[in-house]
Formats: C-alpha cells, sequence, structure tokens
C-alpha cells in the first residue's frame, strides 16, 4: 500500500484479511458463504467481521487497483446500458460502462432513467477517461439527448445487436445482487459496483481468445500483482 499500514491495530492476520475481501468482492459469495469457506480453512471468523473488513479496506484496494491500472483501457468503442435495480424495496438505474475488450469503465446509479442523468454518466465517464471513437448504446431517446448536448452525435451508434457486450457483461452485477440478496441503499449500490469493477478488471481476462498456457500465466500473474497491491 501506498500509505501506512492500514492493518495496524488489527489482531488479524493482514493475508487473512486480504483474503477475505477478494473472496467476497470478486466472486458471487455471501458474507456467510465467505465465512463457511474460511471456517474449513481454520479461520474462525464471523460474518460481520468479513463486512467490517471489506467496507474499511475495500476501497483502499480498489483505489490502488485503479491508479495501477490508469491508461489500460481502449477508447476506441465504447458500450453503455443501464439495469434496473430494486434498492429497499424502489426501482433505481445502475448506468455502466465498458470498453470493446470488456474493461468496466465506470458505475453510476441514479434515480430516474431521464436526460439528466444520462449527461451525469456521460460527463463522469468523459472526464475519466477521455473521449472515444464510438459511443454504442441501446435506442433509449435519453442518451441520443445527452450526446447532442455534449456535441458527440457523430459517434453514436445504435445499431441491432451492437450492444450485447454490455449486456453480458450484467450478468456479473446480477449474480452479485442475487448472492447479496439485493441493496439497501444507494450509497451501498454505487460503493460495491465501483469496487466490484476495479477487482474484476484486475482479474478479468480473455479466457476465450487466450491460450491455455497464455492464461494460466496471466491468472498467476495477477494474484501476484493483487498480493503486491495489498501489501502492507
Amino acid at each position: 500500500m501506498t500509505q501506512r499500514n492500514p492493518f495496524k491495530y488489527f489482531k488479524t492476520s493482514p493475508e487473512i484479511i486480504k483474503l477475505a475481501v477478494m473472496y467476497y468482492v470478486r466472486f458471487p459469495l455471501s458474507l456467510r458463504q465467505v465465512e463457511d469457506i474460511l471456517h474449513e480453512r481454520g479461520i474462525d471468523v464471523c460474518h460481520e467481521t468479513i463486512r467490517f473488513w471489506w467496507n474499511r479496506f475495500g476501497p483502499l484496494f480498489a483505489k490502488e487497483i485503479k491508479q495501477k491500472r490508469v491508461g489500460c483501457h481502449s477508447n476506441w468503442r465504447w458500450h453503455v446500458d443501464e439495469v434496473f435495480v430494486k434498492v429497499n424495496g424502489k426501482q433505481h438505474y445502475l448506468w455502466r460502462a465498458i470498453d470493446h475488450e470488456g474493461t468496466v469503465l465506470e458505475s453510476v446509479v441514479t434515480k430516474r432513467r431521464d436526460r439528466r442523468a444520462a449527461l451525469k454518466m456521460l460527463r463522469k465517464l468523459l472526464s475519466k477517461h477521455g473521449s472515444p471513437h464510438e459511443i454504442v448504446t441501446d435506442k433509449l431517446r435519453s442518451y441520443g439527448a445527452a450526446l447532442r448536448e455534449l456535441k458527440l452525435q457523430n459517434r453514436h451508434e445504435t445499431g441491432q445487436y451492437q450492444n450485447n457486450q454490455s449486456e453480458n457483461s450484467h450478468l456479473h452485477f446480477r449474480r452479485r445482487e442475487r448472492a447479496m440478496c439485493r441493496f439497501r441503499s444507494m450509497g451501498s449500490l454505487q460503493k460495491f459496483t465501483s469496487l466490484h469493477g476495479s477487482i474484476f478488471n484486475h482479474f478479468s481476462h480473455q479466457r476465450h481468445l487466450e491460450k491455455r498456457k497464455n492464461f494460466k500465466q496471466l491468472r498467476a500473474q495477477s494474484l501476484i500483482d493483487w498480493r503486491r497491491l495489498t501489501m502492507a
């Protein structure tokens, strides 16, 4: 870690804390399932302790990963889409953007699905990652209105099946949503999607495009980088 030791006043080993946080954020597991997995390894912790750990250390780990991955995305084509999410029984919208390689660029939670919400998402996306050659969306009119205001309407694509990659990327979030029994507030949803996106990018490799030997090397390197980035 680039700051002072964040594990200084914790009795639990930093390796156990990092393992628990990685399990919870990377895989579609509930807190109690992570507790059972650790118990199987002889580590006795409560699921509420794991909740505290990921709330405390998750943002620190995600920040380190983001700093390492600055510029590790493509500006050739972006896919932007929104999904319906129930938050405390009320319908909200999670806007997500990925590049053509599947790297998660940004996630924004809003209460509405109008021009203002689309503009908020696109402005945040452009300010952090620059300007792409193409922006692919569905045919929701909010995107067209927002892109006209940003003067990017000539880069907008809405062709049939062109946004399938974005639709498929939502599957990872839906698995997480089921494991967590949905979310209680917009803040918790925004926080988790940001952390999940960073850690997903770190461990995500194009398995279907890589040979088995190369994939194993990339996977092993991701674990080595994770241990180094989260080192106390």
